[in-house]
């Protein structure tokens, strides 16, 4: 066997599954891979760099072993946001200031991967340096949604959802801070999970005290997801907030659903505006979810307070990560980038202390509204894909927004409590666009997410239209 269109639509679990009997090679899924790349490539612009030599080497050298001593992903293609460093392999942070960069040495999330029988063939697009809604930046150009190519397809994990959703990746990495990896999945149609801070490490982090930014897996179901979730998830000394693996292991979680005991539910969070499209697919599927036998509740707890606190905590992270940059490449960085960095530079000791202080007391209210609700749900966009020409959302049902990320609200209102997050597709719009869901949990418990994450998928069950756009993966 060589290329197979056919596996381009199979679940990943089901495809690992082919592999550990040896019924396929990673040889032939780096081979279907490159042949559906230079099928939807030049339209979508997911993958803009591929080291499919690379990838074929490892392949061989893991085609050595049995397929059962292969590692848990035993061969499977993995891509790589271009945040990340990957030895031998061009990284540009979606930025011109490294275009051309390539590094010697692989992170130890990339290592993590490739010990657990990833293999890396790709980087996925994603804008300059993470900062933004929407993937674009001014060395690879814009990402196209699958649905509809003149959409963005969101950010900055916009390369990773588009390429899930139109079959060139079967699993992907991502990382999330305002909802990086939860806004581009409710954009393409696929999951993202956003897992609390130290679960999927990686270093060395020159910054490795952050807490507003972590990475996470990304795939096309809540088991695909899952699986990549174990295999990212171990012991890292580069990291101080480091956790270990679940007992009872994420794929595991998702192989035994479990069906919320209460959920809670909030269109808006109380902390911005939705798009009536977005409101009347979210509202049907809320109904789909009480007609599962789960009780659902409209409540969420009082978010008063979080804007002030995320934009100063985010500043701080700008300025200590990119503003040494400024100084001789200001010219060369998007200015998005230079206005968040330059932000957090004129913070005042009070302003920081005070937006710590707040996050503190909004995480114990946030926990103690939890004890009471197994989940919260609420949309993961507050519009559906926007037009690709567009830098990022300016105005929502007359709300004119003032920053480049204020319309994000409802992703990094979550990221400031720490709570896990999981966001899964849950329908279109009248005009076929995708619309997804954000399920929270309670801190720590990502399994527990997990399983009730699978029993509202099976809810949802069938939520793509019968006539698909030509670039989404059948």
């Amino acid at each position: 066997m060589t290329a197979d269109s056919g596996l381009i639509g199979m679940n990943a679990v089901k495809i690992v599954g082919l592999l550990h009997r040896g019924a396929i090679s990673p040889l032939d899924l780096i081979d279907t891979l490159e042949q559906r790349i230079a099928a939807v490539e030049p339209a979508i612009n997911a993958l803009p760099t591929l080291c499919l030599d690379r990838a074929r080497d490892h392949a061989r050298r893991l085609m050595e072993k049995p397929p059962g001593e292969r590692g848990p992903l035993a061969g499977l293609p993995v891509p790589i946001k271009d945040l990340m460093p990957v030895a031998g392999v061009r990284t540009t942070f979606g930025s011109p200031v490294f275009a051309d960069f390539v590094p010697e040495e692989s992170e130890t999330l990339v290592l993590r991967i490739e010990g657990k029988g990833g293999i890396v063939y790709a980087k996925s697009n994603t804008p300059e340096f993470g900062a933004g809604g929407h993937t674009f930046n001014e060395v690879f150009g814009t990402t196209a949604n699958p649905w509809n190519l003149s959409r963005s397809a969101g950010g900055s994990s916009g390369g990773a959802a588009a390429a899930l959703a139109s079959g060139t990746a079967w699993v992907a990495h991502g990382s999330d801070m305002a909802g990086s990896l939860r806004t581009p999945s409710a954009f393409c149609g696929v999951v993202g999970f956003r897992p609390g801070i130290g679960r999927v490490t990686s270093g060395p982090d020159p910054l490795p005290y952050g807490t507003l930014s972590t990475e996470g897996p990304m795939g096309r179901t809540v088991a695909d997801t899952a699986m990549l979730l174990d295999a990212v998830v171990s012991w890292d000394p580069t990291s101080p907030f480091t956790t270990a693996l679940s007992a009872e292991g994420f794929l595991g979680a998702a192989r035994r659903p479990r069906r919320p005991r209460r959920a809670a539910f909030s269109l808006d969070l109380g902390v911005t505006v939705v798009d009536p499209r977005i409101a009347a697919v979210f509202n049907r599927a809320i109904a789909t979810i009480a007609g599962a036998g789960i009780e659902t509740v409209e409540a969420c707890p009082d978010f008063t307070g979080f804007d002030a606190a995320f934009h100063t905590l985010r500043a701080v992270s700008y300025a200590a990560g990119s503003g040494a940059l400024l100084d001789e490449h200001r010219d060369r960085i998007k200015p998005e980038v230079v206005w968040n960095a330059e932000k957090g530079f004129r913070l005042t000791a009070a302003e920081i202390i005070g937006a710590e202080r707040e996050r503190g007391r909004l995480f114990h209210l946030v926990r103690r509204f939890m004890d009471d609700h197994d989940v919260l749900i609420c949309p993961g966009a507050i519009v559906p894909a926007f037009p690709g020409t567009e830098r990022y959302v300016r105005e929502c049902n007359g709300r004119v927004f003032e920053t480049y990320i204020d319309w994000l609200a409802i992703t990094y209102a979550l990221t400031l409590v720490s709570l896990p997050v999981i966001a899964i597709p849950c329908g279109v719009t009248e005009d076929g666009l995708p619309v997804g869901l954000q399920i929270a949990g309670r801190p720590g418990r990502e399994a527990e997410l997990i399983a009730f994450a699978r029993y509202i998928e099976d809810a949802i069950g069938d939520w793509r239209p019968k006539d698909l756009p030509e670039y989404v993966v059948r």
